[in-house]
């Protein structure tokens, strides 16, 4: 119970040097790939929910759109196995780092943006103005509009890594008061281990949901610019 409670969120080091880009690469290891007319079953799931996530994802885009289909397919296959391994004991989630999540967001909002501006003019222009606003109110519309724009990478760095980090504090709580319980009170420490074990249920949900809602908010950024 003396540990830091935040411990598990530093980078961790291996000799004085920091290993987070074998960490980050280690979900690209797990996924296997088959060229194989018979493939087994894990090849045929994971197949199967990259093809249902490519369907969730397109069905509202232009053509333009749906050639960001790759590199969203890629991000929450990412974002998620990677929430998976955090969940592992004496194990690092990267998604926790706001930098990280930052490193993510940016460059993808600006590009849906800069998408946007470059194909659509006009209508990415129109969406600072809304039509039959009172002309003493323009300059304040358009400046919180503006203000809107730029908040969206940050929102989406904040709210990924606020839900992980938070499920992982909680864990780290429950499961270190699960540990002093257990000497003083059995029956108490049971009750704190079934929590404990729905939680971490929980988090798995909740590691698979993050990945989720953080793709959809680029790719619906990305519809709104196509």
């Amino acid at each position: 119970m003396n540990e830091n409670l935040f411990a598990s969120f530093i980078t961790p080091t291996m000799m004085g040097l920091p290993i987070i880009i074998f960490i980050v690469l280690l979900p690209s290891f797990l996924l296997k790939s088959s060229k194989r007319i018979s493939t087994n079953r894990l090849v045929t799931f994971q197949q199967w929910l990259i093809k249902l996530i490519v369907k969730q994802m397109m069905l509202i885009h232009s053509p333009k759109g749906r050639t960001w289909c790759l590199m969203l397919t890629a991000l929450i296959i990412f974002i998620g196995s990677t929430n998976l391994l955090g969940l592992l004991p004496h194990t690092f989630t990267p998604t926790t780092q706001l930098s990280m999540n930052l490193g993510m967001a940016i460059p993808l909002w600006a590009g849906a943006v800069i998408l946007g501006f470059r194909h659509k003019m006009k209508p990415s222009l129109a969406h600072f103005l809304p039509q039959g606003t009172p002309i003493p109110l323009i300059p304040m519309l358009i400046i919180i509009e503006t203000i809107s724009l730029f908040i969206q990478p940050m929102a989406l760095a904040v709210r990924l890594t606020a839900n992980i980090t938070a499920g992982h504090l909680l864990i780290h709580l429950i499961g270190g008061a699960t540990l002093v319980l257990t000497s003083i009170s059995t029956p108490t420490a049971t009750i704190t281990f079934l929590i404990l074990s729905l939680l971490t249920i929980l988090e798995f949900a909740v590691a698979l949901i993050q990945a989720y809602v953080f793709t959809l908010l680029v790719s619906l950024y990305l519809h709104d610019n196509t």
